[in-house]
């Protein structure tokens, strides 16, 4: 079983402080603060690192069942939108959007669409996120 792992470091209060994500791979090291994360200031998230995770998995995931099923990609996009807002006094991810294009030769539109429905439910970041609503539009290039 693989563990993977990050780090966050935050210093102040929530309004006026800041920190630094890093990934355990040393791939990226970003900053945050309220400012990114609430409105619209330089800086990551942990939205849309969410988003980059859920991204990527699904791509994989995609290509996984369509390489089973016998129909090989040549590339897959996706773009994962996550929903972050106010709710009930706190704050809360309310949904995510996956949006996935995909050059997929010998497949029709609606095996794709099956197919990215199943890697959509099997994805291992879509079983951990399942608290909130996830929608899928795939689209065959």
């Amino acid at each position: 079983m693989a563990h993977r792992s990050s780090d966050a470091v935050w210093r102040g209060d929530l309004k006026s402080g800041n920190g630094q994500i890093k990934l355990g791979s040393g791939a990226f090291t970003g900053n945050y603060s309220f400012r990114s994360r609430f409105e619209s200031g330089d800086g990551t998230n942990p939205e849309e690192l969410i988003a980059a995770a859920h991204a990527g998995c699904f791509s994989m995931a995609l290509a996984a069942a369509l390489a089973q099923a016998g129909h090989p990609s040549t590339e897959i996009h996706t773009k994962a939108t996550v929903a972050f807002g106010p709710v009930g006094g706190g704050f809360a991810i309310t949904g995510i959007e996956l949006a996935t294009e995909a050059s997929v030769p010998g497949i029709d539109a609606a095996k794709f669409e099956e197919i990215a429905t199943q890697a959509k439910e099997n994805c291992p970041v879509s079983k951990a996120l399942k608290t909130v609503e996830i929608t899928l539009t795939a689209k065959l290039l």
